[in-house]
């Protein structure tokens, strides 16, 4: 924070979804940064033993506890506010990817040969993010300065 030359920021660790923190300050929040919990998976090259240390049943609730933090962090966030997510590795990254898909306005291409149902009918709720980022890497310098950058991602959605 101190490199960024703000003086309006105040960091705050929430706990766990039912943080009181989260009720008091739904929807009155600028920005949320979102530094979730990883699966470790990306240091499989330095770490081959974490190949079977980690099983398909503790990759799926890592999913599940990073998709409600999500989902609280973008409560925080008020109109026209963002929700900045860093992750570091692809499984984490397409968990982010997935859940701003899922609450964005952005409408996806059907084909015209599709056949209109109930379950592909468009449906008239209201979604969260009215714009996704694409992906913000870090640049020669930065990855220069700290090795680890390399293979960081930043993404955001801002709330509509």
């Amino acid at each position: 924070l101190a490199r960024s030359k703000l003086s309006n920021v105040h960091p705050a660790a929430i706990a766990h979804e039912r943080d009181e923190r989260i009720k008091r300050l739904a929807g009155k929040i600028d920005r949320v940064l979102v530094d979730a919990p990883c699966s470790g998976l990306g240091t499989l090259r330095r770490n081959p033993d974490l190949k079977w240390r980690q099983s398909q049943k503790s990759v799926e609730e890592l999913t599940a506890k990073q998709t409600a933090i999500l989902q609280s962090a973008a409560r925080l966030v008020k109109s026209g506010g963002r929700l900045v997510v860093v992750d570091f590795h692809s499984l984490e990254d397409r968990i982010v990817k997935l859940f701003f898909k899922e609450n964005s306005n952005k409408r996806e291409r059907v084909s015209k040969y599709a056949e209109i149902s109930a379950e592909t009918k468009p449906r008239a709720e209201k979604k969260l993010f009215c714009e996704i980022s694409k992906v913000i890497i870090p640049t020669k310098e930065e990855c220069n300065k700290n090795f680890r950058a390399h293979s960081a991602k930043l993404r955001y959605a801002v709330k509509g």
